[in-house]
C-alpha cells in the first residue's frame, strides 16, 4: 500500500531542506546524544529519515546509523554525500520488521510517527501511528533508547489556521498547502498530521513497551527541557524499551 507522503516528497526533492524547520539539525542532535546516552559507536535507526540530515550528523559524530524512509526520492538524496557510517534503505515504517537490532531509534519532524493517519491508513488498526511506534520500539534492544517528536494537539487547536481542517474525532489535521520545488514549480497538496496530547503519548508508549523518561514541549531546533505546555508545536518523547535487566 502506498503512502500519501511519497508524492509530496517526489515534488519537493532538495527543496525540503530549504524549510526553516530543518535548520536546527546540529542542536537537535546535541540533545539526542545526551538524552539517549549514546555510547561511542552505538547503532541507531532513523525512522522517516527524509533526506538524512539527522543520520548524516550522527554518523559524522561516529555513530552507525541506518536511515529508513518511505520516499525513494528522499532515500536517494540521503545517500548522496552520506558520511561513513550512514546507510539508507527504502521502506515503510508501518511494515518494518527489525527485531532488537539497534541501540536506539529516532523518529523526528513527523518523518514517520505522526504521518500514518492520512489517506491509505489501515482502518482496521485502532491507531496506525501507535502501530508505527510499536515497530520502532521493537527495533531497539531491551533497555535501548527511543526519541521521537509528535505534533501537539493543544498547539494545533490553539493556533488553527485558515488552511487547516482539524478532525477532532481522529486527532488528525489536514493542511491545504502550496509546495514549491527547487525550480519554484507549485503543487497544491493536502498534508495530514496526527496530533497528540501527552496523555495519549504515554498510553501509546505503554502499549508499545516503551517506558517514558520524559516528555518535553519543543520546537524544531530547540529541544531544551521544558514541561508540556500549550505554546510549543511539538512534544519530544524520550524513553527506553522495557525488558532490560537493569530496569
Amino acid at each position: 500500500m502506498g503512502h500519501w507522503f511519497e508524492g509530496v516528497a517526489d515534488h519537493l526533492g532538495d527543496a525540503y531542506l530549504r524549510y526553516s524547520f530543518t535548520y536546527g539539525t546540529v542542536s537537535e542532535v546535541d540533545v539526542l546524544v545526551e538524552v539517549l546516552d549514546l555510547a561511542p559507536g552505538a547503532r541507531l535507526l532513523d525512522v522517516g529519515c527524509g533526506p538524512g540530515r539527522h543520520s548524516h550528523e550522527l554518523a559524522r559524530r561516529g555513530f552507525e546509523v541506518v536511515g529508513l524512509d518511505v520516499s525513494e526520492t528522499f532515500v536517494g538524496l540521503a545517500r548522496r554525500g552520506a558520511p561513513r557510517g550512514a546507510t539508507f534503505i527504502h521502506g515503510d515504517a508501518r511494515t518494518m520488521s527489525f527485531d532488537s537490532e539497534f541501540d536506539a531509534a529516532i523518529s523526528l519532524c513527523q518523518g514517520a510517527f505522526g504521518l500514518a493517519g492520512g489517506p491509505g491508513s489501515d482502518t482496521a488498526v485502532l491507531d496506525p501511528d501507535g502501530a508505527v511506534l510499536e515497530r520502532i520500539v521493537a527495533a531497539v534492544r531491551p533497555g535501548g533508547g527511543v526519541a521521537l517528536s509528535a505534533f501537539s494537539s493543544y498547539f494545533q487547536v490553539r493556533f488553527l489556521g485558515d488552511d487547516d481542517d482539524f478532525d477532532a474525532a481522529a486527532g488528525v489535521n489536514r493542511e491545504h498547502a502550496v509546495l514549491r520545488d527547487v525550480d519554484g514549480v507549485e503543487l497544491v497538496s493536502e498534508l495530514w498530521t496526527t496530533c497528540f496530547t501527552p496523555r495519549e503519548l504515554r498510553l501509546l508508549a505503554d502499549r508499545a513497551g516503551l517506558v517514558i523518561d520524559e516528555i518535553r514541549s519543543v520546537t524544531p531546533g530547540d529541544y531544551a527541557r521544558r514541561r508540556p505546555d500549550l505554546d510549543h508545536p511539538e512534544f519530544l518523547v524520550v524513553g527506553k524499551r522495557a525488558g532490560a535487566t537493569d530496569f
